[in-house]
């Protein structure tokens, strides 16, 4: 397992050829594989601070709960490890201000074009700026 690589999959070099074009004209500037970020995400955008993570869905429990009967005890336990750091990583992520987007192998090799669509809206939504809250009416006496 330790030969196998994480990085540069050909279903996260297809995606980033489409972030690359759709988000480079925008002004957007990402990151590949940061490791001064939690968890080594494969894309960030450090200026807004979003966090997107490209998941092989073996890996990382996509339908663990249909293909865990069919694993062996270490296999189980591997992927319910890894699925328990990707949690701890997300919450990590954000309790520190980053917003975290995370995306299944099938998902960017299916639709890249809605992945690319939904980090694009994160971005624009950070752009905007945080939503003022409405102010409630005081509760009557």
């Amino acid at each position: 397992m330790a030969s196998r690589t994480g990085r540069n999959t050909r279903f996260e070099l297809d995606l980033i050829r489409v972030l690359s074009r759709e988000l480079y004209p925008l002004g957007y500037r990402y990151r590949k594989h940061l490791r001064s970020v939690v968890g080594t995400p494969d894309v960030v955008f450090v200026r807004d601070r979003v966090a997107v993570f490209l998941d092989s869905d073996f890996w990382h429990g996509r339908n663990y709960d249909r293909l865990a009967e069919r694993m062996t005890l270490p296999w189980r336990l591997k992927i319910e490890r890894n699925m328990h750091r990707d949690r701890e990583v997300n919450r990590r992520l954000r309790s520190d201000g980053w917003t975290v987007l995370r995306f299944g192998e099938r998902q960017v090799k299916r639709r890249p074009e809605l992945v690319v669509a939904r980090i694009k809206s994160a971005l624009a939504k950070i752009a905007a700026g945080p939503t003022p809250r409405k102010a409630s009416a005081p509760a009557p006496r």
